[in-house]
This record gives C-alpha cells, sequence and structure tokens, in this order.
C-alpha cells in the first residue's frame, strides 16, 4: 500500500510554522500557502507542527485557522491538525453526535481499521469525550447492525498468517446454510466469521463459498440482508477482497448524483492519503469507468477545498 501523502524531506517544522502565521497574518488569507503546508506534510509531520506553532508563538494554530477559514476548506485544514487515532474517534463522535446516526462514518472507521488502530481509537476518544466508545455505540445503534459493530470494536480479528483450508471450507460451509441454505438469515454465523478470522483466511472462505453456493459472498450478503446490517457486513466483505477497490467505491459515493457528502469525502481523502491512495486512486478509475479521482474532484468541489484535495491525492 502506498500513500500520495508522503513525509517530506528535510523537514523543518519551523520554517513551516512561519509560513502558517505569515499565511494567515494581516487582511486576508493565503489559502495556498495554508495548503502548500498542512496538506503536504504526514500526520506525523503535521502533529509536530501543532506543538511547534504553539511554542512560536504562544497561539493554538487550530483557532487560527477556525479565525481565518471556513466551511469545507475549513474542515479539511482542522481534519489535517490531528493524529489518526484522534481524528477517526472525532469522526465515531461526530456520527452519534445530536439526532440521528451517521451509520456509514462507523462502518468506515470500523471496518477500514486494524486491530491496533481500533485500540488506538477506542482510548483517543476515551481521552477527548470521557466517555467508552462501545458503550456509546450500543446506546446509538440496535439489533444485528449494534452487534457486528460491538464485535469490530473488540480488535480482536485474527492475524494467524497461515491458512487451514479444512477450517476455511468448513466456515464456507457454515455461511452457506446460515444463508442461502436456509429460510431466514442466520446473521450471528456471518457475524462470528467475518469478524474474527483473518484477512487471508476470508478470502480462501469466500473462494470456497462460491464453489458450494454458485455465488459470490457480496451477492449473498446483498441478497439475505438488508438496512444497516448488510452495509456492515458487505463492508467487511469487500475490505477483505480488495481494500483499494472498497474505499474507491466509498469515494464515487461521496460524489456521485445530487450533491456531495463531504464529510464522507474529507473523511476519507484525510484518512487514506496517507496509507493506500495510489492504489484508491486506480480502483476509483474502474469504479468511475475510465473517470480519474481528480477529475471528480475538480467537477464536484470547488475554490480552496477543490484545491485542498487535489493537493492531498496528487
Amino acid at each position: 500500500m502506498v500513500g500520495t501523502l508522503l513525509p517530506v524531506h528535510n523537514f523543518a517544522p519551523e520554517a513551516d510554522c512561519q509560513a502558517l502565521r505569515q499565511a494567515m497574518r494581516g487582511s486576508g488569507t493565503d489559502e495556498k500557502a495554508l495548503i502548500g503546508v498542512l496538506c503536504r506534510r504526514s500526520v506525523d509531520q503535521r502533529v509536530t507542527i501543532m506543538k511547534a506553532y504553539k511554542t512560536c508563538y504562544g497561539k493554538d494554530l487550530v483557532e487560527d485557522i477556525k479565525d481565518e477559514t471556513s466551511k469545507n476548506f475549513q474542515e479539511v485544514l482542522l481534519s489535517l491538525c490531528q493524529s489518526t487515532p484522534h481524528f477517526l474517534a472525532r469522526v465515531c463522535h461526530k456520527a452519534m453526535k445530536g439526532a440521528g446516526t451517521s451509520e456509514g462514518a462507523l462502518i468506515n472507521v470500523l471496518v477500514g481499521s486494524t486491530n491496533a488502530e481500533i485500540e488506538e481509537i477506542k482510548d483517543a476518544f476515551k481521552f477527548l469525550y470521557k466517555k467508552v466508545l462501545e458503550k456509546e455505540v450500543v446506546s446509538e445503534t440496535s439489533g444485528t447492525f449494534k452487534r457486528v459493530l460491538v464485535s469490530l470494536l473488540q480488535g480482536n480479528r485474527s492475524s494467524d498468517p497461515n491458512v487451514m483450508f479444512d477450517k476455511a471450507h468448513q466456515d464456507a460451509i457454515d455461511l452457506n446454510k446460515a444463508g442461502v441454505g436456509r429460510m431466514g438469515t442466520d446473521e450471528s454465523t456471518f457475524n462470528r466469521i467475518l469478524v474474527t478470522r483473518s484477512h487471508k483466511h476470508l478470502r480462501l472462505v469466500f473462494q470456497e463459498y462460491e464453489k458450494i453456493s454458485g455465488r459470490d459472498i457480496e451477492s449473498s450478503i446483498k441478497s439475505e440482508m438488508s438496512g444497516d446490517a448488510e452495509d456492515a457486513f458487505l463492508g467487511i466483505a469487500k475490505l477483505i477482497n480488495n481494500p483499494a477497490m472498497y474505499f474507491a467505491e466509498q469515494l464515487l459515493k461521496s460524489m456521485k448524483g445530487l450533491g456531495t457528502n463531504d464529510d464522507k469525502l474529507i473523511r476519507l481523502m484525510v484518512w487514506r492519503s496517507e496509507i493506500d491512495m495510489v492504489e484508491i486512486k486506480e480502483c476509483f478509475k474502474i469504479v468511475s469507468k475510465g473517470i480519474t479521482l481528480d477529475n471528480f474532484i475538480k467537477g464536484d468541489c470547488s475554490g480552496d477545498y477543490k484545491n485542498a484535495l487535489l493537493a492531498l491525492c496528487s
């Protein structure tokens, strides 16, 4: 996996702080300069800049950005001014804040994070909000969907690099019996297998499942389930099959059709830019039928917001 946002060589945090301060002093704001620093530094470098800025000027960079920018452009910059665990913890908090819950945001974060990352997100959530993430999820969700999220929050997926064919074959049989092989669907079997098995093991399970059932696992989930539970299980299956393709599809959904889901677009661009954006961009051309991610952003976004997103994926 390769990101488009890489650490800069000869990193000079004090010089970056001077550039940021100069961009926000006096009348008017130099948005290009803000993008040139914050959208071109790795997350570790940005965290260093945050500390250095307060040391140099006795001011909080986040507060200065809030004073000098607005709307989606501001949201991109503020998202970049956080460590990844804190950023994703804030995403989860925002998803459950107020009336209604943004189930898609919770699915993205918990499906797309490793065991270690989930533990970091839970720690960050407790630090930021003095609450336990699992308890908040339980209070804001229900049914099968709630159980899937709680299971994912345990951060207990197997990391065993060894795959045993017999066990994978049996899991495939169990999944078939729990879905197309019975009246109704036994979601608990899907939960047990899809949340606990290693990625390598599940890829073999999916191959065996297709041989047994005559359909791929994603098609079965779509036909056997509905609502948020379907989205969660489908997200897991898609991520196991091809993580970059999963996130490319999510990016496309954030921009396709009437209006743009800016929260989702910003979340995915900031989060994945340093992890696997190179592969995501290649997959995006496939799911969008030949349109590049850059061109889709140019058509859907505008101004400094557009320029910031383009910097993250260039």
